[in-house]
């Protein structure tokens, strides 16, 4: 099937500040939206934002012609695995899926928490507004949803409202576990939490060493110092050098973490399970406004209020999601089986991989040991080996990416020793 080309830039001028303000007060409008809160209230708890979030996105569904589906994914967490759950919880993760028209096996995942919590993760009777945490991400997955529904992608795209972050990661992990279980070829995962208030740039947070590393992964890479060349890592530069690209007045300050000290993200669980993923959050996160119940003391106010939101701020958020989004679902899959070929003493660089028929070609690119972005690009055609004349596989760092007939590039992939 052949689509209209998609224009990125035209994705990006959706994006509305005005949708965002909405939204955002319609969260905290429901008063509390904890994990334990009331399941059935239609105007107060979880259960009445993901009755709202649920209805957003069948109203985006029906713009995408068909392509986009929208489910409730409710479990039963049962207590014990989780501290803060002590009694048999349903949660729910609301999903919407824009099945891809080319490849609709190969699936990118975007995701905000939607529900709150005030000082004590238990209280289900506080108000706890979570404007920013994590309000704001949640906006972001919608907003990316409305941008890119009516339009087509190779690639299917998940936008997905995860549950019980607050208590232990447990939406996002039984989404990861499930996407694991039922062989879901996830690519990427995105997760925005806490991306409400900044100016001009967000952080993204990628690990070294993946989580789901074997043994012998390991010793591979202490072999040939690929601690800063993960598929996450690679995730990372990808999402910098798209939001570059498209918004330039907006920066990705990419942080080589899993994520902040003492926190943890929703990406977690799908590292765990062996999916690339990074953590959008913004660069100066105010603690008095995160996880605090809404009071004045001392002539200060605490609580996660939407006043302390920038609106503008979020839709460029989006507008980087977006962005990297659509460069992934309308590129060709990442090269498989990448090998830089140790046969021969020599200083060139011999490297090989697998081709695939949605690839026009492939680029070689390559960076000093030091240097934290891909600083040269070769064009190599559709070819399924490639040796770059008088530069050392001992002095730099190679990768391969695939580049569609339109020129959107999938990110680079480090290549393993073989011999």
């Amino acid at each position: 099937m052949k689509h209209l080309a998609v224009s990125i830039a035209l994705l990006l001028s959706t994006i509305d500040a005005k949708h965002v303000d909405r939204d955002i007060n319609t969260l905290v409008s429901f008063g509390t939206r904890n994990t334990l809160s009331s399941q059935d209230d239609p105007k107060r708890g979880v259960g009445a934002a993901r009755d709202w979030i649920y209805s957003e996105f069948q109203k985006i569904a029906a713009t995408s012609n068909g392509r986009m589906t929208v489910e409730l994914q409710s479990f039963t967490q049962e207590p014990g695995k989780y501290q803060r759950i002590a009694k048999a919880t349903k949660l729910t993760n609301v999903v919407a899926t824009l099945k891809g028209t080319k490849d609709p096996n190969r699936v990118y995942v975007v995701s905000g928490h939607y529900d709150s919590m005030c000082t004590s993760p238990t209280d289900a009777e506080c108000d706890a507004p979570g404007a920013n945490d994590d309000a704001s991400g949640t906006t972001v997955v919608l907003e990316a949803a409305r941008a890119m529904a009516p339009h087509e992608f190779d690639a299917t795209i998940v936008f997905v409202a995860v549950a019980g972050e607050e208590q232990g990661l447990v939406g996002s992990t039984y989404f990861a576990e499930q996407a694991k279980k039922n062989g879901m070829n996830i690519e990427a995962m995105f997760t925005n939490d806490i991306v409400g208030n900044g100016t001009d740039s967000v952080r993204v947070f990628s690990e070294g060493v993946p989580s789901s590393e074997t043994e012998e992964e390991a010793r591979t890479r202490r072999s040939v110092g690929g601690e800063n060349d993960s598929a996450s890592r690679q995730l990372a530069r990808f999402i910098d050098s798209t939001a570059a690209k498209y918004l330039k007045k907006f920066d990705v300050a990419m942080i080589y973490r899993r994520d902040r000290y003492l926190r943890g993200g929703d990406h977690i669980p799908f590292l765990e399970n062996g999916y690339p993923a990074v953590r959008f959050t913004e660069p100066h996160e105010n603690y008095d406004h995160q996880h605090q119940n809404v009071r004045v003391e001392n002539g200060k106010q605490y609580g996660d209020l939407p006043k302390f939101d920038s609106f503008p701020y979020i839709a460029n958020v989006a507008r980087v999601n977006v962005a990297a989004l659509a460069e992934l679902a309308l590129a060709p899959a990442k090269p498989k089986n990448v090998r830089i070929i140790t046969a021969r003493l020599t200083n060139d660089t011999d490297l090989a991989w697998d081709t695939a028929a949605d690839a026009d070609h492939y680029e070689v690119v390559w960076r000093d040991t030091t240097a934290a972005q891909w600083q040269h690009t070769k064009s190599a055609g559709k070819v399924d080996k490639y040796t770059v004349k008088d530069l050392s596989k001992d002095n730099f760092m190679f990768g391969v990416r695939a580049v569609s007939k339109d020129g959107h590039r999938s990110p680079a992939v480090y290549p393993k020793p073989a011999r």
